[in-house]
């Protein structure tokens, strides 16, 4: 109200300033850890119980910001694409 009464214009691209949904990312789902009784994925996102499933988007993540995670999972993507292929390339996979 301040604002406006000094004529500066509200210029929300939303009817309601906290529409339902536009903070959410979803994450936790399939944890890191060291302990696969407390994980689903090791510290390369790959899956304790089935070594040749890497898991990279938000389910591996342990925690949740507001920030937009999206240059998280392609860091994340990019470091477990390359142990896979490690991997594969000692035949370990």
């Amino acid at each position: 109200e301040m604002l406006e009464a000094a004529g500066f214009k509200n210029v929300n691209i939303y009817d309601a300033p906290n529409n339902i949904g536009l903070g959410i990312h979803e994450m936790g789902t399939a944890r890191m850890g060291k302990d696969p009784k407390t994980s689903v994925l090791n510290k390369w996102n790959q899956v304790h119980e089935a070594p040749n499933v890497f898991v990279t988007d938000g389910a591996a993540m342990t925690s949740s910001a507001c920030q937009n995670p999206s240059l998280t999972y392609m860091a994340l993507t990019a470091r477990a694409a390359d142990y896979a292929v490690n991997e594969l390339k000692k035949q370990n996979l």
